[in-house]
């Protein structure tokens, strides 16, 4: 066996289904789960204000993306073919340009990036991004401007109502507003490893 076999050997071996998976912890859901979340809430007003909470904006239609997306200069970019029909009438041609492929070798070329969301959770104003129904990743995570667009039927109260409720995905991506970070600057700036502006966009 050469040294190459071996080793694209490990990688194999790594990288195959394990036979038996560890249970995932129990916890007391109770001790989690904040007030404001429990009771006769609504998801999306709960989920609206803890998302403008860590400066995130909140949508109800199309219409009101439009502004969002002249002021953050944000005039090409990348929508989810499966969406685009819905918004295509929204989105004047002659002043954005979308394009329905993502093409990585013009990352710096997308200022916006729309694509559907999995799940959100109310109680933190998280929204969940999963392989399964992201159709770009990078079209999500690479623009300055993502789109999150977002069924009333997929936000959850609580993480462990949410958690109950994902799917069996490999890759599962929670966002809780724009990107940030605070580990070397010693300040909280936004939009270093991924968005600088996160929109949750509410289609019924």
């Amino acid at each position: 066996m050469t040294d190459r076999e071996l080793i694209l050997g490990r990688v194999r071996d790594a990288l195959a289904p394990l036979e038996k998976r560890t249970p995932l912890p129990d916890w007391e859901s109770e001790l989690v789960v904040l007030r404001e979340a429990r009771g006769a809430v609504d998801p999306w007003t709960l989920f609206a204000a803890r998302l403008k909470a860590v400066n995130g904006t909140p949508l109800t239609s199309v219409a009101a993306l439009l502004p969002v997306l002249r002021e953050a200069k944000a005039l090409r970019g990348y929508c989810d073919p499966a969406l685009w029909p819905r918004l295509q009438a929204a989105l004047p041609a002659d002043e954005f340009k979308v394009e329905t492929e993502f093409d990585r070798t013009r990352v710096d070329d997308f200022a916006f990036g729309i694509t559907r969301a999995t799940a959100a959770i109310a109680e933190t104003g998280t929204l969940i991004l999963s392989d399964r129904d992201t159709s770009r990743r990078l079209g999500a995570l690479a623009p300055w401007v993502h789109v999150a667009v977002l069924r009333r039927e997929d936000i959850h109260l609580d993480i462990p109502a949410a958690l109950a409720a994902m799917p069996d995905d490999p890759n599962l991506i929670w966002v809780t507003g724009p990107s940030k970070t605070a580990d070397v600057e010693g300040i909280l700036i936004e939009g270093v490893h991924g968005p600088g502006l996160q929109v949750a966009l509410l289609l019924e």
